[in-house]
């Protein structure tokens, strides 16, 4: 029988990854040849390049407050492309081994188990479709505004460079590289936002089959296949608590940030022109924060939802049959009480909750921002 390949669910998103320089073929790791090569130039230049001019443009306008809610909200989601690109590579070797796990026989679905496991594969293609319509529109109307506005030498991005920007050549070609520099970054965020929600949505998963094995130790053998599922249990915990460490400082900025970034983009809404390019920039790059957060929120409160119902799926095998287990099955229900809660350094639990939670703060930016300004 052939194996199930969960990494075949996220080979668009491995070969995005793959062609901006941030996934080495096969199950390779970063080496001293042309591909390292090439990621490194490209991050240098198009990544950290952008974040450099920006950031330094945000000491210059600390005393005009529209310039600086301008720049700041943006400047923040290029750094964290930067954090996400970095934890990604120092991290590789240990996502390239968690794939490796996905193939052993443990995490293998039964035929019988696939319609169970296709509503979360749905789910998430479905988001990572999403994400990349709503980063290209957010890309679109940025890096074009300037141009369907008609605004004379105007950048897409406020930034400083040790240039004259406002005269030709210069200035188209800082426009070409900032197109450039935001197609890319836009590409690593939302990328590895979405491969964090799969690694969660297989996380998920596994809670599913493990809580139908359970349910059907009966058929299948109680004692033996008992341990099996204890064996099941235990990897799975260690799946998600290196899933998490891998993105544990990503969560803790990404929320940090979301918040300042959406109140931001709505403070910029009141000041700029209704209806115009600009406008609708705002408009795209708020929803696609909002969206960012959410995919984080809605699979982490998936996987606690489907980890708590695994004590659930203990007391409907028919386990009282077998007395020799009885003493088993109660140390693996003390344990299973304890349902998975994925978070940013156990300060943000990925909950709707926390969702909720960074929505009423960004308001609060939004109305504090408003409140100043006048």
């Amino acid at each position: 029988m052939n194996k199930f390949e969960w990494k075949s669910i996220v080979k668009f998103n491995i070969l995005a990854l793959k062609l901006i320089g941030l996934w080495p073929s096969e199950d390779d790791t970063y080496q001293r040849n042309f591909y390292s090569f090439y990621s490194a130039t490209v991050l240098i230049v198009f990544v950290c390049g952008h974040n450099v001019f920006q950031t330094i443009n945000v000491f210059l306008v600390l005393d005009d407050l529209e310039a600086f809610t301008a720049t700041i909200f943006v400047t923040l989601t290029c750094i964290g492309g930067v954090l996400k690109a970095y934890s990604l590579i120092q991290n590789m070797d240990t996502l390239k081994k968690l794939f490796v796990t996905l193939r052993s026989e443990m995490f293998q679905p039964k035929i019988s188990q696939m319609d169970l496991i296709q509503p979360s594969i749905r789910v998430w293609t479905l988001i990572y479709n999403s994400l990349c319509v709503m980063a290209a529109l957010c890309a679109f109307f940025w890096t074009t505004y300037p141009i369907l506005d008609k605004s004379e030498y105007r950048l897409p991005f406020l930034a400083w460079y040790p240039f004259e920007t406002s005269v030709s050549p210069n200035y188209e070609l800082t426009y070409l590289y900032q197109i450039i520099s935001v197609y890319y970054i836009e590409m690593v965020n939302f990328n590895i936002d979405a491969l964090i929600a799969a690694l969660n949505m297989f996380i998920g998963a596994q809670c599913d089959i493990l809580c139908d094995n359970l349910r059907n130790l009966a058929e299948l053998g109680l004692e033996e296949n008992f341990v099996i599922c204890i064996k099941h249990h235990k990897a799975i915990l260690e799946f998600a608590e290196k899933c998490n460490n891998f993105y544990n400082w990503i969560l803790l900025f990404q929320f940090f940030t979301s918040a300042v970034s959406v109140g931001f983009s709505l403070f910029q809404l009141t000041q700029v022109v209704p209806f115009t390019s600009e406008f609708y920039s705002f408009i795209a790059y708020g929803g696609a924060v909002i969206g960012e957060i959410f995919v984080y929120c809605w699979f982490g409160n998936e996987v606690e939802i489907k980890s708590s119902k695994i004590l659930y799926a203990i007391f409907e095998t028919r386990w009282i049959d077998a007395p020799e287990v009885h003493t088993n099955v109660i140390i693996f229900s003390i344990r299973a009480q304890r349902s998975i809660k994925l978070s940013a350094l156990k300060l943000f639990y990925l909950s709707v909750d926390t969702f909720k939670m960074i929505l009423r703060s960004a308001w609060s930016y939004f109305a504090v921002l408003v409140q100043v300004n006048s």
